[in-house]
């Protein structure tokens, strides 16, 4: 069984989504037979290495609200996080560009380390506040995860793993995909936003018994559970 997960590493949803996925897997009894992959989804692909404001001035500069209102989304967001055991400190993130990071998580696939390096990624961004578009930045979390220092520099300074970035946001394009996280089970079983992880077990379940099946963009469980859409992760009523 094949579980595709279209993310970016600056989506809150998308490092809560993992978690709720993670627990749901855990709950299914074929879990050790699902290959997971990761693709790369950029919410902001225009954004700048290095930001001229922070997360707060960015969102309301992009969505035209109040630095304010943006403030107040990203506490819910937050509150929400501690729910899942995580701890994001927006006050200081640094927002950035991630296609490099996407370019890294590529790299990393070969060596096995993708889950290692998403999760430390998103510590880097969400908790530590590092800045996760400089490249040194990633050449320090690419060793902390196992990785070869010079190899990865080399990478980095290059043009390598380009490509896999843009077919997977190609692909995600053509499936209609318009937020992340985005599931995609065996295929056909679509699982948009972080949903319960009783939906995941459920979803996982009907795929690997294929008794109902569905059309490749029939969305399993609340359609409304949040997600990051068109790079704004504004609270959903």
């Amino acid at each position: 069984m094949k579980v595709e997960i279209w993310t970016d590493i600056v989506c809150p949803y998308c490092y809560i989504g993992k978690r709720k996925f993670e627990e749901g897997l855990e709950k299914f009894e074929h879990r050790d037979s699902v290959e997971i992959v990761y693709r790369s989804f950029e919410l902001d692909p225009h954004m700048a290495i290095n930001a001229n404001d922070d997360i707060y001035g960015l969102s309301a500069q992009k969505f035209g609200s109040t630095r304010a209102h943006m403030k107040a989304v990203h506490d819910d967001i937050t509150k929400r996080a501690e729910l899942e055991g995580l701890t994001f400190h927006y006050d200081t993130a640094i927002h950035t560009n991630t296609f490099d990071a996407h370019r890294l998580l590529h790299y990393s696939v070969q060596f096995g380390k993708t889950n290692e390096l998403l999760e430390r990624l998103y510590k880097a961004y969400f908790t530590d506040s590092l800045h996760i578009g400089d490249v040194n930045t990633l050449v320090t979390i690419a060793r902390e995860v196992g990785l070869d220092v010079a190899e990865t520099a080399a990478m980095l300074e290059s043009e390598q793993y380009a490509a896999e970035v843009r077919a997977d946001e190609l692909k995600a394009q053509k499936l209609g995909v318009r937020g992340v996280p985005y599931f995609l089970i065996n295929g056909k079983y679509a699982i948009s936003g972080a949903q319960t992880k009783d939906v995941f077990t459920e979803a996982l379940q009907q795929a690997w018994e294929e008794e109902h099946p569905i059309q490749i963009h029939s969305v399993i469980g609340d359609q409304e559970a949040p997600s990051c859409l068109d790079g704004s992760c504004k609270v959903q009523n």
